[in-house]
Parts: structure tokens; sequence; C-alpha cells
């Protein structure tokens, strides 16, 4: 049964109302865009991507009901498995809620958690240089004991537990701490397996030996493994999809009115906050530089 009004004037009004939406480009396709950029890490800072300051703006995305699609463009080395499921998790969660598409696009690179997030995508692309992959585990760390040896330093520590202590830098390395950190970083990587397997499936073309030793591809090797879906940037792949007049809609988070830069007030507080930027700039500078970035 049709729900048109026969009223002629109402039919005229629903008609202009029809030309001004073609004419404001309300009744364009739209696509809301979310960039994942920068380390995975539960740091609440710029750079990081982290279930807390990603989830607000993947509901905004997946809850815009005039969305024909979420874009989610991804630019990470990688870092912490946990948040890379959880921010995993809740854009699946959200497509599903909202029945809608999920398009990833990886630039530089999507390697190790960036990969673990990318895969949960229905469709998955890439420059054909863009890299991929890095399924795997990794810890590293430094190793000082010789150092305050020469230095005349004598480490005291106290702990209750025998392992408390596990991977102490100061302290000679252990072999029972060593195989307790591969048992670790094994089960970690089980999960990180599991968790590709479950939203790639039948995609993965090669045998598990080939796609989960840690190596990383560029995305032209990674459709011949099933890693990749097909080659292509977002603005070109969706046009193709929704049509020249698709609109794409950044989302993005909201800016504070007000940002005073912190102060240190005694040495005892400035110290400390410096060199745990230095090395917290270190380690981020050491992920990107592994993928030649």
């Amino acid at each position: 049964m049709s729900t048109k009004s026969s009223n002629p004037i109402v039919q005229s009004l629903s008609k202009a109302w029809g030309g001004i939406e073609d004419m404001m480009g309300l009744n364009n396709p739209v696509v809301p865009v979310v960039r994942l950029h920068g380390v995975i890490s539960s740091e609440q800072k710029p750079g990081r991507i982290n279930i807390e300051s990603v989830s607000p703006l993947l509901e905004k995305a997946f809850e815009n009901k005039r969305a024909a699609a979420v874009a989610i463009v991804i630019n990470s080395p990688g870092g912490s498995p946990v948040q890379s499921r959880l921010v995993g998790n809740r854009i699946r969660e959200l497509a599903d809620k909202n029945e809608k598409k999920v398009f990833v696009f990886v630039e530089d690179v999507a390697a190790s958690g960036g990969y673990f997030i990318a895969v949960v995508a229905d469709e998955l692309f890439a420059d054909p240089s863009s890299i991929v992959g890095s399924v795997g585990v990794i810890m590293a760390g430094f190793g000082f004991e010789e150092a305050i040896k020469k230095i005349g330093v004598t480490r005291r520590i106290y702990t209750a537990g025998k392992n408390k202590s596990t991977l102490d830098p100061f302290m000679p390395e252990k072999k029972a701490d060593v195989d307790r950190i591969k048992g670790f970083e094994d089960d970690i990587h089980q999960v990180f397996i599991n968790y590709v397997k479950q939203h790639r499936g039948a995609k993965l073309k090669a045998p598990d030996d080939e796609l989960f030793t840690g190596e990383w591809w560029p995305a032209l090797r990674g459709i011949d493994l099933g890693l990749v879906d097909a080659l292509g940037d977002m603005h070109t792949v969706l046009r193709e999809r929704y049509g020249d007049d698709v609109k794409l809609k950044p989302i993005k988070a909201k800016k504070a009115m007000f940002s005073l830069p912190s102060i240190g007030l005694s040495a005892g507080t400035v110290a400390p906050s410096i060199g745990s930027d230095i090395i917290g700039a270190l380690e981020e500078r050491a992920l990107w530089s592994r993928f030649g970035l």
C-alpha cells in the first residue's frame, strides 16, 4: 500500500523539498572516515591509538543514520596487543549493531597491532607499497649490569616472590626468566593468530609457518598471501562504490577550548617526566623506523 499523499499541495511541497535536498547534496551518499594514526598504547597523549580515545569517534561514525558505510584509515606500526584487540572488537561490534560495512584503508603501514585492527574490515585495501603483516610478538630491553660495575654501583633489590624481579636490567639475565617470557610471548602470539584467522578466514592463502612468523610484506605481496583484499586508495575506491557525489565526512576528536602546558614544581617531578618522555619518544621512533618510516 502506498504511503504517498494524494493531496496535490502536499505532493508539490514534497517534490520541492526533494529538489532542495538534491541542490544541497543532502541525498548524496555519506561515508564517515575515522583515522587511526600512531602507536597503539594506553597512554592518553597525541599520536596514540587506544580504546578510550578512539571509541567516541567510532560511535559517532557508525551511528550516522545517513552513512552508506564507514571507512577506517590505519597508519600504525603496532603496539599494545590489548588495546589492538579492544579497538578491533569495538569496530566490529558497532558495525554489526548498526548494520554497516567497514572498509579499512592502509596508508604507510598496518603492522603488528596495526594489522590486528585492520583485519576486522569487511574489505581491506592498501597502497601497493603499504606495509602489512608482522603477525608476531616482541619484547625488548637493555642490560646494564656491566655498566654499573664499571662505575662502582652495587644493585640492591628486595622482593617477596622469587620471580618478582624478572628481567631486571641491572642484574644478569637468567635462563628461567627468558623461558618464562618466551612462553608469555607464545601465548599472546596465538591470540593474534587466532584473531587473524577468525576475521580473514578462507581469504588467507598461505600456511601458518609463512604467514605468522612476524615477517612483514608490501601490500602487493600481501594480496598473494590473502592478508589484503585489494589495492586502492580511499577516495578512488569509495567513488567507484558510491559514485562521484559521495561525501567523505572526517570524524575528529573535539579540541579542548583551553590547553595549558604542564609545569613541574620541583626537580623531583620534572626530571622523571622528562626522562619518561624521552624514553617514550625513542621507543616510538624505534617502532616506526623498523619499517623505514
